[in-house]
């Protein structure tokens, strides 16, 4: 299958941001979507927005059984799976020495453990049918370390190497990784330091907007199913990092 329109993809993350855009970039290509993520309320009216060829569904991607669900019901609304965007994620950024154990603990079960549930729910469907897409979106993070940002670099280091080994373990499923620089979105929004916080908010200064992301993750499911691309870093113009 070659193109967007008529496309069955899964996006999570899809109520603000990155995953919110990537809903209205393919929506407007003519894909069929399924939405997920946490607040109920901003999925419903996005869809909404949107018609009949979006629906949604609450998703919390740490919960293996909820994933599922997520992925019956795109099944059961529009009979396939054809694309899944791991795009749900966390950024609380602190010193290692802060200690902040919970922290780290909601890291590492958003960032992997999501991709990995995500990943699960739809894979043996892919096989299957003996084809399919993941999508996972990482970070510039994932292929540079910054003071403060250890646990969340090395969170996307493995949402990297998850991905790669994907691709390399199937011939017929295409495995896609995204590393978005800096992006004006909610995430880190939970940076609880707020030295932290206050130097997130001067990266901002240059950083891209959540539609320059959508539209690479556009440009890497629209490829002929024989050809995978691999990894789409996207910075600003202006990144010094």
């Amino acid at each position: 299958m070659t193109g967007v329109a008529d496309k069955i993809i899964l996006i999570t993350g899809a109520s603000s941001g990155i995953g919110e855009a990537t809903v209205r970039e393919l929506a407007q290509a003519g894909a069929k979507l399924v939405i997920g993520a946490r607040r109920s309320d901003r999925l419903q009216a996005l869809a909404a927005e949107l018609g009949p060829h979006v629906a949604w569904q609450a998703l919390d991607v740490t919960d293996g059984d909820s994933f599922e669900a997520f992925a019956a019901a795109a099944v059961a609304r529009f009979g396939r799976v054809d694309a899944l965007i791991n795009n749900a994620g966390v950024m609380p950024l602190s010193p290692i020495a802060a200690l902040k154990r919970d922290e780290w603990k909601k890291m590492i079960d958003v960032n992997i453990h999501g991709v990995l549930n995500g990943i699960a729910a739809v894979l043996p469907r892919f096989l299957a049918q003996r084809s399919g897409h993941v999508v996972n979106v990482a970070s510039i993070a994932a292929h540079m370390v910054m003071p403060t940002a250890a646990v969340y670099c090395a969170s996307k280091f493995a949402v990297w190497a998850i991905t790669d080994g994907l691709r390399q373990e199937h011939d017929d499923i295409r495995a896609t990784i995204i590393s978005p620089g800096v992006v004006a979105t909610e995430l880190g929004n939970d940076i609880s330091d707020q030295d932290v916080a206050s130097a997130l908010r001067e990266w901002r200064k240059k950083s891209l907007t959540p539609d320059a992301i959508a539209r690479a993750i556009r440009f890497a499911i629209e490829q002929p199913d024989g050809v995978d691309i691999n990894e789409v870093i996207v910075r600003p113009t202006a990144a010094g990092m």
